[in-house]
């Protein structure tokens, strides 16, 4: 029998909650489904018990805390099985303990603000070579068009290569090296054999160590050191090939899809509320006095209804909707008992739209991000 002070078994749902959420789940298709309703029907903190596959699932700022900080380290990433794993080796993002820190010491400098502000241009300059193809009166695809900028600005700033001549022949395999890591069946099989994405890996795998290799011929120990350039930090740092490779690989995919995920919504969320297209329109027009010089820094830290308008979106729809541990040992999350090797999600979507701390969490609503609004301080940390 339990003691007051002995951590408690995750809820699971009841049969009938149960029924419920997989009716949704197999119309829907969608692991957000399940977790929506399960956080409806059972709490902030559940347990999935599909066959196979049975994470605990949390849910507001408390267990994301633990999670990410104050037991960060009894939380591992890395899980050999993974397609994650798979596909970016010993990638930043699947490394634990000190490999992981090392790695984070070469990354993170170039990715520092004052870095990447000296890069303005190149993003008002990539930008407009997309814009540049469009025809007025044809739709385009925002999605598509917003991965093409994302992935200019991501090779070009942070890798000094001009990726437009490459674009369309790295295209399709781009796409299904995310597809690859995209959720699937392979969560729950993840040793399900997929031969139908190595050809596309090893297309990009080529294309990365061609661009490695270039670049080591014309760096020297004695020459310019550029501290914004990542791709020269890598090589200066004295990874071997196949590591720098890992960590190109994850940022070209992980650093462009979200950034490419964000675009899109913030488009479909202004296509949506004409009310704040026309308020975006007006602060751009009033505040970038220039059509072909790209924007000073001044200027961009004025755009604060853009600036409203892409939190917002960032917090109605995020990019990555949940994070992925592995429980390193047996743990206590927020009074739950977790065995080792559970895994453990902490779903940024619902803690984004968690109604005990946002007012009408399903609402586009930029102007919750207004620093004067007196709801800003209502939030604890962590929760978004």
């Amino acid at each position: 029998m339990d003691t007051p002070d002995s951590p408690c078994p995750l809820p699971v749902a009841d049969p009938e909650s149960g029924a419920k959420i997989l009716k949704e789940l197999i119309r829907d298709r969608s692991l957000l489904t399940s977790l929506s309703m399960m956080r409806k029907y059972v709490g902030p903190a559940f347990q999935i018990t599909l066959p196979r596959f049975q994470p605990a699932v949390f849910v507001g700022p408390e267990t994301n805390r633990e999670i990410m900080v104050s037991q960060r380290d009894q939380f591992i990433w890395r899980k050999e099985s993974d397609p994650v794993t798979k596909l970016l080796r010993r990638g930043v993002l699947v490394v634990d303990g000190e490999e992981h820190e090392e790695l984070r010491a070469v990354l993170d400098p170039p990715l520092h603000r004052r870095h990447v502000v000296n890069h303005a241009a190149a993003f008002w300059r990539y930008t407009n070579d997309v814009i540049d193809g469009w025809e007025n009166g044809r739709s385009v695809d925002m999605l598509v068009e917003m991965r093409k900028v994302a992935l200019l600005i991501l090779m070009g700033t942070m890798f000094k290569v001009e990726f437009s001549p490459d674009l369309e022949r790295l295209w399709q395999p781009i796409l299904k090296a995310i597809s690859y890591i995209s959720p699937g069946l392979w969560i729950i099989f993840p040793n399900l054999p997929r031969p139908q994405y190595q050809r596309a890996i090893e297309e990009i795998d080529a294309y990365l160590y061609g661009v490695i290799a270039q670049r080591r011929a014309v760096i020297t120990d004695d020459g310019p050191n550029d501290p914004g350039d990542l791709l020269e930090q890598l090589i200066r740092s004295g990874l071997d090939d196949g590591r720098i490779r890992d960590q190109m690989l994850t940022m070209l995919i992980a650093g462009h899809d979200t950034s490419t995920a964000l675009l899109a919504w913030v488009w479909y969320l202004l296509g949506s509320h004409p009310e704040a297209m026309a308020q975006a329109k007006a602060e751009v027009t009033a505040v970038l006095t220039s059509a072909t010089e790209p924007p000073t820094l001044d200027q961009i830290n004025r755009l604060d209804y853009l600036d409203m308008v892409i939190k917002e979106a960032l917090r109605l729809y995020p990019p990555i909707h949940a994070g992925n541990r592995h429980a390193g040992a047996d743990l206590v999350v927020n009074g739950y008992a977790v065995p080792q090797d559970t895994r453990v999600m902490y779903s940024i979507y619902l803690s984004h739209r968690d109604e005990r701390y946002w007012e009408e969490p399903e609402k586009f609503c930029p102007h919750r991000f207004d620093h004067a609004q007196a709801e800003q301080g209502k939030r604890p940390p962590l929760t978004y």
